[in-house]
């Protein structure tokens, strides 16, 4: 199902179902007295709104902030590993064949085993550490016996550093989501929010039902927008490994 469609479907559902309940307990209720709670309620439906808002707008405004820092981190990484590759081209053997081959099976192991994973939300294992590490001593140990190949392997395992900063900071963010207690305090603040537009009264009742549902969809929308942006590299984000394929395409032009 697209994100279209079940954000539609997600939205129009909550719109539907808390129209129904806003009729039947319009119909439920006396009368009588409805609209001198306007007041009172309005006043505290200020407070509650308010505070349930400017939560979740945070929220949605740190997840959007976190997506494109993830995306440019991908980059980051996928850069630093095209460069560890370039620097080794001015290695001697077997040390410039050992970084073409370890760069490559990096960047492949990133790309298609990794990335599915955090897709998932799940593990990525710890081959990619593992290579990485591979590299790191490789390059430590190579033999250099001029200047440039000195200049080389300093500049490789600067570069190194830069994609284990960089890995690091993408795996942190394929875990990080948004915490239980802030669902929890987004949750409560948007069902005492629509809970609290209940005991208004004065309009008639399809225009009532039609004033609750669309603010409850209105917050049904923030809850949509901010389960899908929790994890960068799946949902409405889906950062997608494209830093990686393109790496992978230019190492492989440069061996």
């Amino acid at each position: 199902m697209s994100l279209f469609v079940s954000g539609v479907l997600w939205v129009g559902g909550i719109m539907i179902v808390t129209g129904a309940l806003a009729v039947i307990l319009r119909k439920l209720r006396q009368r009588e007295g409805r609209e001198a709670n306007n007041e009172v309620a309005g006043q505290v439906f200020t407070i509650v709104g308010g505070v349930n808002v400017v939560i979740a707008a945070f929220v949605l405004i740190s997840l959007f902030d976190g997506m494109d820092s993830a995306e440019k981190t991908t980059y980051t990484e996928a850069n630093a590993l095209v460069a560890v590759r370039w620097s080794g081209n001015a290695l001697a053997e077997p040390a410039k064949s050992q970084v073409d081959k370890l760069t490559k099976a990096y960047a492949t192991e990133v790309a298609e085993r990794e990335w599915p994973a955090m897709q998932d939300g799940r593990d990525v294992g710890a081959q990619g550490w593992t290579l990485l590490s591979q590299l790191q001593r490789t390059v430590e140990e190579a033999k250099t016996t001029t200047q440039r190949q000195e200049d080389s392997r300093a500049e490789a395992s600067t570069q190194i550093w830069a994609v284990y900063e960089a890995r690091q900071d993408r795996l942190n963010s394929s875990g990080s989501g948004v915490s239980a207690v802030v669902w929890f305090a987004i949750m409560i603040g948007s069902v005492m929010s629509v809970a609290l537009m209940f005991m208004f009264g004065g309009p008639g009742l399809h225009s009532y039902a039609f004033i609750v549902s669309m603010l409850a969809g209105a917050i049904g929308l923030l809850l949509f927008a901010i389960y899908q942006l929790q994890n960068p590299f799946s949902g409405g984000a889906d950062v997608g490994p494209e830093a990686f394929l393109s790496a992978l395409a230019r190492l492989g032009d440069s061996g």
